[in-house]
């Protein structure tokens, strides 16, 4: 289930598209976590989601004896919740809310309440703990062995850090096959702290698993060569956009990233460029499928040129982010455990 399906969009686009990405997140770290004897089997894990990390924990909880305690998004639905729940996991799920600070806020102070009745559980900290780098690597074998052209761009939504950063960190390493020239192409809604657009908001939608309202330890900001900040009507064009013309259905950050990898596609066609699908596009049929009627052409999109933060502004700008580090360190959450970068 962990494996994507490859798609080639064009002749130097592919597209992995996942059912649930986040399984190799979640499988890899649990794993991890049980062979260093930092978990036990039996023992309670939880953490807080939008969705597909929820689905990928309880499933690896499932496998290993584990129990699992998810608070949710507003924005797991109906169908994913009654998947957690028949796998076992225990789901409370925040109120609706068109804010992605206060759903993100609401999620980690109730993830507190109840460790602190609750010491016993393991917080998996999915947004912090490094260990949610390892299943990557796996993914980095597949994806040297199907595109062995050293010459590639990842384009993906940045998210928690760890699938984009932890796939092009094993990609650059060096070795037989591998140390290749990997460009890493992020992408950011508006109204994220985690690369400078915290002064904006995007009154439509929430783009779950793209961007964040507190900063996340997970994400390298040195990884990253180019940096695109989507607003919520350009990623529906780009999801829209893919059914059109492959019959993908995928969520919003994948139509975000088809939307910025066709751009660079045109802008550089001597590179294979690899788009991350993290996940399909059920649980945004009612906000995005369903008024398909109303999506922009994402062909005739082009996003504006910018040189510093202070330029940014909606609804697409790109600026070339040079593998900088964040301005300012981020700190881990008090009290918290697991791996620092």
């Amino acid at each position: 289930m962990k494996t994507p399906d490859l798609i080639r969009l064009s002749p130097n686009v592919v597209l992995a598209r996942f059912e649930t990405m986040k399984v190799y997140a979640a499988l890899g770290a649990v794993r991890t976590l049980l062979r260093r004897g930092r978990i036990v089997p039996g023992q309670t894990l939880i953490d807080s989601s939008s969705g597909i990390y929820a689905l990928a924990l309880a499933m690896a909880c499932h496998r290993y004896g584990l129990r699992c305690h998810i608070v949710a998004s507003t924005t797991v639905d109906a169908v994913m919740r009654a998947q957690l729940e028949v796998l076992g996991a225990t789901v409370d799920q925040m109120p609706p809310s068109r804010s992605l600070r206060l759903d993100q806020e609401r999620r980690v102070r109730h993830v507190r309440e109840l460790l602190a009745r609750r010491p016993d559980y393991h917080w998996m900290r999915q947004y912090h703990d490094a260990v949610h780098y390892a299943g990557y690597r796996e993914f980095a074998e597949l994806v040297t062995a199907a595109l062995p052209d050293r010459s590639l761009t990842v384009v993906g939504a940045v998210g928690t850090g760890a699938s984009t950063g932890g796939l092009v960190r094993a990609l650059r390493e060096p070795g037989p096959g591998s140390g290749r020239a990997v460009r890493l192409v992020g992408i950011q809604p508006f109204g994220s702290v985690t690369f400078g657009s915290e002064r904006f908001s995007d009154p439509e939608a929430i783009i779950a698993g793209i961007g964040s309202s507190i900063p996340f330890g997970n994400v390298r900001h040195e990884l990253y060569d180019t940096m695109h900040w989507v607003d919520f009507r350009h990623a529906m064009a780009g999801a829209v956009g893919l059914l059109r013309e492959h019959a993908v259905f995928a969520g919003l950050s994948t139509g975000a990233a088809h939307l910025v990898a066709s751009w660079e596609a045109e802008r550089d066609p001597g590179r294979q460029h690899l788009v991350i699908g993290a996940d399909t596009g059920h649980r945004y049929v009612e906000r995005v499928f369903a008024r398909h009627a109303e999506a922009l052409d994402r062909r005739t999109l082009r996003p504006r040129r910018i040189h510093a933060l202070d330029d940014l502004g909606p609804p697409w700008s790109v600026m070339e982010w040079a593998r900088r580090p964040h301005k300012e360190p981020v700190v881990a959450e008090v009290g918290s455990e697991g791996d620092a970068l």
